[in-house]
């Protein structure tokens, strides 16, 4: 189903009205969309599909090394957090979906500078997020040549960089291609990984109660039910939440937005946490902090050794492989549309929103995701990558949460949103300050690093976009 023309109605949507800019030189009509071609299990794949990697396969040992069990306390705080962010993000989205997301909805709500500062953001933040996903795989990539008994003269962090960069390459050039050829690929690895971690779960789950025995030695975890260490863990594992996000980022390209929306959001969202919270709840029963520490990024490939010899391990690095992929190639997709829909707003040289013909995606923003995005991976450097990408968001996440309160104050004629957040402003009041308050347990160096990322983006608007006037909503 593709769009009509502006003021039109599609199906499952109320009429909308055009999007008007202005600058300096001249005013801009642009009704022109992406094609509608996702549908809800689309819309399901790309948050359960970016979610999943990070937070299954490469956190467990990271956390778990940190605060032992209480891990599982650090995961659920993150879901609650994406569940009051969710919430609201599904409200905006049925009134505007929109290519673009959370900074579309804030652009409308708090004007241009703060659009500037979140759109520009978004595209940073998930360039980071992409950049560590590329990282976990290089390593899963790197323990299954090892499993295979591969042995290559380079070092493993230079194989590591040029595995992240080659997969990043790739994504690039399959998203470029066409989004309906990266939503098969999003929604076949999806299928296949959530089949695989239900019979690992199941069995490690039994295990961990006592009802079958894996012969697995005593292990379990130290509980560091600290405050802050769990905090802290939550603010380094939220970037394992978000997927639900980059939902809203494709919204212009979602069949009956009205209904999918929602449902893809939140659902992603409750689906996620409780795999999340089931996972380290498993891998900390296996070992203690330690043993934890010492596997790092990839020690979910020893626990599925503990459980079921080398064939877990090699389950878990198929596992690993496919959900870092899953996650690497949902956010290559969701960055190009946030870098798309700043640009449609003349935030950036509108050449970024150019379509390529031939296969209908916006190929320049394409490459203005996938060029940064292979740069960072090269570094290596996991903790941080994540950390800034979930400082960014976080930002965005907090600022959605104040749009849909401002934007309810105001009522604007064309706001008729599908689904409505119950509780008036409370939800999205709990939101902000949930979002706003995780960044404080962050590591001192990733809230450097993101602050200047927001210095540089402000700067750009007062460079580039401050005659740059966003009128009327779509």
């Amino acid at each position: 189903m593709s769009d009509g023309p502006a003021g039109t109605n599609i199906e499952g949507e109320a009429p909308v009205a055009e999007t008007v800019v202005e600058t300096d030189e001249a005013t801009i009509t642009d009704d022109s969309e992406l094609e509608r071609t996702l549908g809800l299990a689309g819309g399901l794949a790309i948050g359960i599909g970016t979610m999943i990697g990070a937070g299954i396969f490469v956190f467990p040992g990271l956390a778990g090394a940190r605060v032992g069990t209480a891990a599982t306390a650090s995961f659920a705080i993150g879901g609650i957090i994406a569940l009051l962010v969710a919430l609201p993000t599904s409200e905006l989205a049925t009134s505007m979906p929109k290519s673009g997301g959370g900074y579309y909805f804030i652009s409308r709500a708090l004007g241009t500078l703060a659009g500037t500062i979140v759109g520009l953001s978004l595209w940073l933040g998930l360039v980071f997020a992409t950049a560590f996903y590329l990282v976990g795989l290089g390593y899963y990539a790197l323990d299954g040549l090892a499993e295979l008994g591969i042995v290559l003269s380079v070092s493993p962090g230079g194989l590591v960089s040029v595995l992240a960069v080659l997969f990043g390459v790739a994504f690039t050039v399959l998203n470029a291609t066409g989004t309906e050829n990266a939503a098969k690929l999003q929604n076949g690895i999806v299928a296949l990984l959530l089949s695989m971690l239900v019979v690992f779960l199941t069995f490690g789950l039994l295990d961990a109660v006592g009802l079958v025995d894996a012969g697995t030695p005593p292990g379990e975890a130290a509980d560091v039910w600290e405050l802050v260490p769990i905090m802290s863990v939550a603010a380094l594992v939220f970037t394992s939440y978000l997927g639900f996000a980059q939902v809203a980022t494709v919204a212009g390209e979602m069949k009956r937005p009205g209904r999918n929306l929602p449902i893809a959001m939140i659902g992603s969202v409750l689906i996620v946490t409780v795999l999340y919270v089931l996972t380290i709840f498993v891998a900390t029963n296996v070992f203690d902090q330690a043993a934890l520490a010492q596997a790092g990024e990839t020690a979910m490939v020893e626990v599925g050794r503990e459980l079921f010899g080398i064939w877990g391990a090699f389950v878990i690095i198929l596992g690993g492989l496919l959900a870092t992929m899953s996650s690497a190639n949902a956010s290559i997709l969701s960055t190009s549309r946030a870098i798309y829909g700043v640009s449609k707003d003349a935030l950036l040289p509108r050449k970024a929103s150019s379509i390529n013909l031939k296969y209908g995606t916006p190929h320049v923003a394409l490459g203005m995701a996938g060029g940064p995005v292979i740069v960072l991976a090269a570094t290596r450097q996991v903790q941080l990558l994540a950390e800034v990408a979930s400082f960014l968001h976080l930002v965005m996440y907090g600022l959605i949460c104040v749009a849909l309160v401002a934007i309810r104050r105001d009522a604007p004629e064309w706001y008729d949103p599908d689904f409505r957040v119950p509780g008036g402003p409370i939800i999205p009041t709990i939101g902000a300050l949930a979002s706003f308050g995780l960044i404080a347990f962050m590591d001192p160096r990733s809230i450097a690093v993101g602050m200047l990322v927001i210095g540089v983006t402000a700067g750009w608007y007062f460079f580039y976009a401050r005659d740059v006037t966003l009128k009327g909503a779509l």
